[in-house]
């Protein structure tokens, strides 16, 4: 093959051993890419989260007001190992001589499910 049949590879010779890019170009071009596949991703992750808490929240106002009125307020924490697994659960706060478990909220909360055991 000759560079008169390819000008577009005209100068390219791949027996040569030579990377086509310099180390430094390479790692630039390297930390390029994994800064914008951070800048893409991290706000959808921050978003989701912000979201959830209020969500949670909110749910957990719902059924703290609920099941357990007499509490000071009430408090939706995310937890790997909690009552029912991974997901939100309610606590009251400031109440009944400390925590009480409010509800399993579930992984993505929604404030409509009612607990187990209580009619519709």
């Amino acid at each position: 093959m000759h560079d008169d049949d390819e000008p577009e590879l005209a100068g390219y010779d791949p027996g040569d051993g030579r990377p086509l890019h310099s180390r430094r170009k390479l790692m630039v071009m390297r930390v390029v890419v994994v800064l914008g596949l951070i800048g893409l991703v991290l706000p959808g992750i921050v978003t989701t989260v912000s979201v959830g808490r209020a969500t949670a929240q909110r749910a957990c106002d719902f059924w703290g007001v609920q099941t357990a009125p007499g509490a000071t307020s009430y408090s939706a924490r995310f937890e790997v190992f909690g009552p029912s697994g991974i997901g939100w659960e309610c606590y009251t706060v400031g109440s009944f001589g400390g925590e009480r478990h409010v509800a399993s909220l579930g992984l993505i909360p929604d404030g409509r499910r009612v607990p187990v055991g209580e009619p519709s």
